[in-house]
């Protein structure tokens, strides 16, 4: 049997045991070093208020201080008869301080203990994802003014539409990125909120300093009553997982392009041969594995809102053990996003752009909107001009004018981005 705070000195089975605890020691490790940020700033205020004397506090900041260097030295293990993180530490604070050790645990419950670690895990994590995409951004904004001359074909329904360019291609999905920008910080202050000090939802008898715990923490806010507290576990992961949601729609689309664009029917694009692969039997292939891994991992990550919505939606408030499922939902998307993210940006370090993508005739006719505007700025009703342009086409007599002018905020001949980059410098500062 597992050694667990809550022992009353009865044993689970040991069928039970392994069904309940699931994965969940292997992914407590992931916030080892939360936990003993947490149990820092615990001891601080406990100390504050009587609880513990100054040598106490001492004895255990300095014990948890060398826990924290295991942790940092990949030393720290979960021992075999050990249930979870939390009982871990408190064990080896025992052994090493005897009846000191147990004391770190006054005033707290492992619920919101359980609480102060997601969102401090979390917290880190989206500042992880918001630099990745800032750095993804700025490529893009670079590749964007790079090929802002090089035309490309726009399109839809799948159609040839109208002219597009490479710069405002690259352009848009920097954009994009800022937009979801707004869903990371949102996602940032819900979870950057201090729940410690909750215990088991109820508050407790302990005259606990929260204002200073959230100080120490570097918490924006409290969750203030107890019972909210512990309603925000899941809410915090679904607002995390539907923002990296968010990001991973835009990568998915992107590595779609991608996909298209690279295929020789378009020739738009191309990589390095060593960042393709080939064929066992067609030996002129190169096909694009990466963004195709890109696009399914994306797929996976905007899946992961939707399970933690249902692993939530039929509890009424307070604990209950579906929550240690979450972890096994939110964890692997966020490593798959932090993957995404940096693949796409190694990627699009190495792309290659076709200069003379509309080269081919077959895109004279995405030309057939620029001539309706002509004539239409030439004084002809709008709807005969289109009718005239139709006609031409129709006829076979519809030629070219390959000149583009377009000039408004966000057109071809006028990308904004410096205006987008202010933007996205606005909604990263937190």
């Amino acid at each position: 049997m597992a050694n667990t705070l809550w022992s009353k000195g009865t044993k689970a089975s040991d069928v039970v045991e392994d069904f309940t605890v699931g994965n969940d020691r292997t992914l407590d490790l992931a916030w080892a070093s939360y936990d003993v940020k947490g149990s820092k700033a615990h001891i601080k205020m406990l100390e504050s208020i009587g609880l513990l004397t100054p040598e106490e506090l001492s004895a255990l900041t300095a014990a948890l201080d060398r826990i924290s260097e295991d942790i940092e030295n990949g030393k720290f293990i979960l021992e075999d008869d050990v249930e979870d993180i939390h009982s871990q530490v408190e064990l080896l604070l025992t052994r090493e301080l005897g009846d000191v050790g147990k004391k770190i645990h006054s005033g707290r419950s492992r619920n919101d203990q359980v609480l102060v670690d997601i969102k401090l895990f979390l917290r880190d994590e989206l500042l992880k994802i918001r630099d990745e995409m800032v750095e993804l951004f700025s490529l893009l904004q670079s590749l964007s003014e790079q090929h802002k001359g090089a035309m490309l074909p726009g399109y839809t329904h799948g159609q040839v539409a109208m002219p597009s360019s490479f710069g405002l291609w690259f352009g848009a999905y920097a954009e994009a990125l800022a937009d979801d920008m707004f869903m990371i910080r949102g996602a940032y202050r819900l979870v950057n909120q201090n729940p410690l000090g909750s215990a088991a939802g109820y508050g407790n008898s302990f005259p606990l300093d929260r204002e200073m715990t959230t100080r120490l923490l570097g918490f924006e806010d409290l969750d203030y009553n107890a019972v909210a507290a512990q309603l925000s576990r899941g809410k915090a992961e679904r607002a995390v997982a539907s923002a990296i949601g968010g990001v991973a729609l835009t990568l998915n689309k992107f590595a779609s392009d991608c996909c298209m664009y690279m295929c020789t029917n378009f020739q738009f694009i191309s990589f390095p041969d060593e960042l393709t692969t080939g064929s066992s039997i067609m030996p002129h292939k190169k096909n694009p594995d990466v963004w195709e891994i890109i696009r399914g991992n994306c797929n996976r990550i905007m899946a992961a809102e939707n399970e933690i919505s249902m692993l939530c939606s039929n509890m009424p408030h307070g604990y209950h053990r579906d929550f240690q499922l979450l972890k096994d939902i939110l964890f692997p998307a966020l490593v798959l996003m932090h993957k995404c993210l940096r693949m796409t940006t190694f990627m699009l370090r190495e792309i290659r752009v076709n200069s003379h993508a509309i080269d081919p005739p077959l895109y004279d006719y995405m030309f057939t909107v620029e001539e309706v505007n002509r004539r239409a700025l030439g004084g002809m009703p709008f709807r005969d001009a289109y009718k005239s342009v139709g006609i031409e086409v129709n006829e076979g007599r519809f030629k070219a004018d390959r000149n583009v002018r377009h000039t408004h905020a966000g057109s071809i001949g006028n990308l904004c981005n410096d205006r987008i980059a202010a933007k996205m410098k606005k909604v990263s500062e937190f």
